[in-house]
């Protein structure tokens, strides 16, 4: 069920009087669709500028500054628009009446929480994975970063009208299983009173496995020791497994961040403990995409680069990727007549196909960055390219105290795991500093830092903005004890034309920009977009606040003015609401009072 629609927002409505414009002047049926209107980049320019007559001019064969001079004039006609200036070539920058932005905040303020909300999406499914990190030992401050981000994602598409599941993708079959199960045998050996030395290379070393090997212990006494190999390792294998997978959900639970479902690998291939009745989906798929002619027997050429030796000529299958954009043929089986990671992913894929989504969105770390290619076109061959996929890498995070690289964790071996970083510095923090950053740029984060109380913290600075503005009001009803608890009826005898003075109006504006940055965010999958956005309407408040004490008649409370009070309050509470709604999309508190 799709959102309700909202009231239309001032740059929604300006973009609607700047196409009828250009329609009263224009020949009828001209496409205005790829008109536009944006803040301008220098508030001195106006409040919206729109590139109608840049753009239209060529299909119309008109100048593009006379074509801007005509607009221009239609819209000086307009209730809302105090002037409508041309600049450069063809730009027109509107500056439009206060009242307007008045309206926006009033609009803001009765709609609370849900102001920012669309229904852009139309109910559309979107399958996002997410984190799908190998259960084979806890998750470390990169695989944090990927579940923010795709946890983030989620909660952005479905507040603009999108029907999302939340997948998490588990890894519980190939070879590093295999090596995850022997290292949990170890343990449980470890467990029952041997020695066992060091951990051999290529197992995993980490003390997170003792737990579960004493729990096999507790299980299954010394029995285990005098079975054959690959019938205690498919025991051992079971219970290592469901265990990692439990401290992973709790992991993702102290994040904030949760799936909807959880697909395991295992059940794509026929599995003898799976039951009679299952099905080599794997194959099942190489087969379909064979009938279709994308599956071929073949031989590929040496890749550019590699050692000749590394390189070995044969015969095998392949699937078609070429005929979808890709570089080069992927193959399908190994040399032992096993599939590949490709193969798998193919038909996990297809599964989400069949289960109805067509916008599908995969989050993975920065070294996948070489597999989009091949992934998009599978993607393609099995939807008839009906279905999109979009990839979104997410890079690598440095790991710092005050400035000093942080490596170790004795859990873990051989890094710090996500469950420390939290417990240290608190979700909010690892949350907001995770999207405070574009996800395909590097990050440095710094334990120390995130914990200040200082701008320089962007985190501590957008939350205390929203406890500032808490604080306001508790000041105020010092003041005015008969103040409404209720926003809405504060609206009712507030007279917001009161807020003339440059800075209020700006920041005015900055609220009104809320939801065309939320649905710009939704488009483009950058949910980085609304942290950007809250740091500015934060950094404005703060400034306005700060400007107040030293120009008493710019403060919030007026003892001696309560109409202006009053006023001043509904615009606090356009930005409490605004930073509270913004946060609640990060997944991060909205604090009352910062402690």
């Amino acid at each position: 069920m799709s959102n309700p629609p909202r009231p239309i927002n001032v740059f929604a409505d300006t973009l609607q009087r700047v196409r009828a414009a250009a329609r009263g002047i224009l020949p009828e049926g001209t496409d205005l669709s790829c008109v536009q209107v944006e803040p301008p980049r220098d508030a001195g320019h106006g409040d919206i500028a729109t590139n109608a007559a840049m753009v239209l001019a060529k299909d119309v064969r008109q100048n593009p500054r006379e074509l801007a001079q005509a607009i221009a004039a239609q819209l000086r006609t307009d209730s809302t628009v105090a002037s409508a200036e041309i600049a450069g070539p063809g730009f027109i920058n509107l500056t439009l009446k206060p009242e307007v932005w008045a309206q926006e905040l009033r609009q803001a303020v009765m709609a609370g929480g849900d102001y920012g909300r669309s229904d852009i999406g139309g109910g559309t499914q979107v399958n996002v994975e997410y984190v799908s990190a190998n259960p084979t030992g806890p998750m470390h401050v990169g695989h944090g970063r990927g579940a923010v981000f795709g946890d983030a994602l989620a909660r952005l598409l479905a507040f603009t009208g999108f029907e999302v599941t939340r997948e998490y993708y588990v890894n519980d079959a190939g070879a590093q299983v295999d090596q995850f199960a022997r290292s949990a045998y170890l343990r449980y050996r470890e467990a029952l009173g041997e020695h066992i030395g060091a951990i051999p290379e290529g197992l995993y070393p980490g003390e997170y496995l003792k737990p579960v090997g004493e729990l096999i212990a507790k299980t299954f006494g010394d029995k285990l020791k005098s079975s054959q190999e690959v019938e205690r390792l498919s025991v051992v294998r079971a219970i290592a497994l469901e265990e990692m997978m439990v401290s992973i959900r709790d992991d993702l639970a102290a994040l904030g961040v949760s799936q909807d479902r959880f697909f395991y690998e295992r059940t794509l291939i026929f599995q003898e403990e799976l039951g009679a009745n299952s099905i080599d989906f794997v194959g099942q798929t190489i087969d379909w995409l064979r009938d279709r002619g994308f599956v071929y027997e073949g031989r590929l050429p040496p890749p550019k680069g590699a050692p000749i030796e590394d390189w070995e000529d044969r015969e095998q299958t392949l699937f078609r990727s070429t005929a979808f954009g890709d570089d080069v043929d992927r193959p399908l089986k190994k040399s032992d007549g096993s599939y590949t990671y490709f193969a798998s992913d193919i038909a996990y894929h297809r599964s989400k196909i069949e289960r109805g989504f067509r916008t599908l969105i995969d989050v993975w770390g920065a070294d996948h960055g070489g597999y989009i290619k091949r992934m998009q076109a599978a993607v393609a061959a099995l939807s008839d390219r009906k279905a999109e996929l979009d990839v979104k890498l997410v890079q690598l995070v440095k790991l710092l105290r005050a400035g000093e690289p942080v490596k170790m964790s004795k859990r873990a071996g051989e890094f710090v795991t996500l469950r420390e970083v939290v417990d240290e510095v608190g979700r909010d923090a690892v949350r907001f500093m995770m999207l405070f950053r574009k996800n395909d740029a590097a990050l440095d984060f710094d334990l120390a830092k995130v914990v200040e109380q200082s701008r320089d913290n962007p985190v501590f600075y957008v939350q205390y903005g929203h406890a500032r503005g808490q604080s306001v009001f508790r000041n105020a009803r010092e003041v005015f004890p008969d103040l409404p608890a209720d926003h809405r009826k504060l609206l009712e005898i507030a007279n917001l034309q009161l807020l003339a003075d440059p800075a209020e109006l700006a920041l005015m504006r900055r609220i009104a920009l809320y939801p065309r940055v939320v649905e710009a965010a939704a488009a483009a999958h950058e949910p980085h977009r609304i942290a950007f956005y809250l740091f500015d309407l934060a950094s404005e408040f703060h400034a306005l606040w700060t400007h107040g004490t030293a120009t008493p008649h710019l403060r919030f409370i007026i003892q001696n003015d309560r109409e202006l009070t009053l006023a001043r309050l509904v615009l606090v509470q356009g930005v409490v609401t605004v930073l509270a709604s913004g946060l609640a999309l990060l997944g991060v508190g909205a604090p009352h009072e910062m402690r």
